[in-house]
């Protein structure tokens, strides 16, 4: 009669019983959890170190006076300061009351040019003019070359002075090689 009532069982009642039996051995154990040590406090000490992320000064440096070269960021910026160096060519001279005067021509504009300036445009450059993006100080016009005093800056942020000198192109001669 045993084995008649088994097989009519459901088989959730055998797996019922199974888990009812296996729960009853079966107890909860967790570890307890470690006691939790306060860290040590540290103080940083690293506040008179120099910055590993700027380029570090050498000691000839530190002896160095400052700079007696610097831009001055509070005058007008003049128009041939918005071009680079590159895209000016220095195209002949005139000469007014003693007073030479260098012509500049806007080339072929690149990247990052400002707008609205064609190429050819002629400009009339005197000694203490600027032109060019690195505060570029006409310094000396002469019939076949024009001299310039540069600013630029080093890694370590110190300004030094570059004399850049711009020989006299004739356009005519270059649009002819172009062809």
């Amino acid at each position: 009669m045993l084995v008649m009532t088994a097989a009519c069982s459901s088989p959730q009642e055998d797996i019922q019983q199974w888990m009812d039996e296996q729960s009853r051995h079966m107890a909860g154990k967790v570890q307890p959890l470690p006691d939790i040590k306060p860290a040590e406090q540290v103080s940083y000490v690293g506040y008179d170190y120099p910055d590993p992320f700027r380029p570090a000064a050498t000691a000839i440096d530190l002896d160095m006076p400052a700079s007696e070269f610097r831009p001055d960021l509070t005058r007008r910026r003049e128009p041939l300061e918005a071009f680079a160096l590159e895209t000016l060519a220095f195209v002949g001279t005139l000469e007014m009351n003693t007073e030479k005067i260098a012509l500049i021509m806007f080339q072929a504009p690149t990247t990052g040019e400002p707008a609205g300036q064609s190429e050819g445009t002629v400009y009339q450059v005197r000694e203490g003019n600027y032109m060019g993006q690195d505060f570029g100080l006409v310094a000396e016009i002469h019939d076949t070359e024009l001299t310039l005093k540069e600013l630029v800056e080093d890694l370590n942020g110190e300004w030094g002075e570059r004399v850049t000198t711009m020989a006299l192109k004739d356009p005519l001669a270059e649009e002819a090689s172009k062809r």
